[in-house]
């Protein structure tokens, strides 16, 4: 059983707002120096449902592959730390400022050079812009099965049984591998890295790839091959007034309530 789990490198999500400037002239989120990049806590989880796999599984390898600049190793060497076995890191400028469609266009590509993969796991959206589609659109260009929203996952013969959240409850679904499995908050807190592994982390391997490496032209990946166009990124205008409703009385106060929000046309 080969296991690739899709990690994203992020802002640490409990950072304030303050943190984050907006570049509206380059339509950019600008988080400010020092502040600190970890791995998305849904990608923690999806690392957390492979060990979890492993443990039923003994012998199971599991990948984790990350698309981003050179500091986005830390991602990495937080999966193996946390127990997987090795890493891949897709890190080449053409990759810059990837949409969901590139990432996952580039993430597929690198699957497929991997080979012999049978379970691909992702969270269920990424921290930092919460599309959510990354592993589905990974799904539709590998051409296999996709599960979301995953509370459980486990390993039934050659097919993955999956219990997923629905608005009203969970249901139980079933797909033949290899298939793509997206992991909800709802599988439970991710296993924090002990000494042990955290020492054997080190040693582990981790390949770099560049588009180049995985076939890939820089054209039809990154900022180049985005189908995305954003229009604008900006803070939104506060114009907040307060006006106080007297009256002699609850009744009183009510009518002129009403005759004010009529004069502004609210009802």
């Amino acid at each position: 059983m080969h296991i690739v789990v899709c990690v994203k490198h992020v802002p640490d999500p409990e950072a304030a707002f303050s943190m984050f400037k907006i570049d509206e002239q380059a339509k950019k989120v600008v988080p400010a120096p020092g502040l600190p990049w970890v791995m998305s806590p849904f990608d923690e989880q999806a690392v957390e449902a492979a060990l979890r796999i492993r443990e039923k599984l003994p012998d199971t390898r599991i990948s984790v592959m990350t698309l981003g600049p050179e500091a986005a190793r830390n991602a990495l060497k937080h999966g193996l730390a946390m127990g997987a076995d090795d890493g891949v890191l897709l890190a080449d400028a053409a990759f810059e400022d990837s949409d969901s469609y590139t990432t996952a266009y580039t993430l597929a590509a690198a699957i497929r050079k991997l080979g012999n993969c049978d379970l691909v796991l992702t969270g269920r959206q990424a921290a930092d812009w919460d599309a959510g589609v990354v592993g589905a659109g990974t799904a539709e260009l590998l051409g296999v099965p996709v599960i979301a929203f995953a509370k459980e996952v486990r390993i039934d013969g050659s097919a993955v049984r999956v219990e997923r959240v629905l608005d009203d409850g969970t249901e139980i679904v079933e797909a033949p591998l290899p298939a793509l499995v997206t992991v909800s908050n709802e599988l439970g807190a991710a296993r924090a890295p002990n000494l042990r592994e955290t020492m054997r982390a080190a040693r582990k391997p981790v390949v770099v790839w560049s588009a180049a490496d995985l076939g890939l032209h820089a054209g039809e990946v990154g900022a180049a091959g985005s189908r995305c166009v954003r229009e604008r990124v900006f803070v939104p205008a506060k114009d907040n007034r307060c006006e106080m409703v007297e009256g002699a009385t609850p009744e009183d106060q009510a009518m002129k309530l009403v005759q004010r929000l009529r004069e502004a046309k609210v009802i």
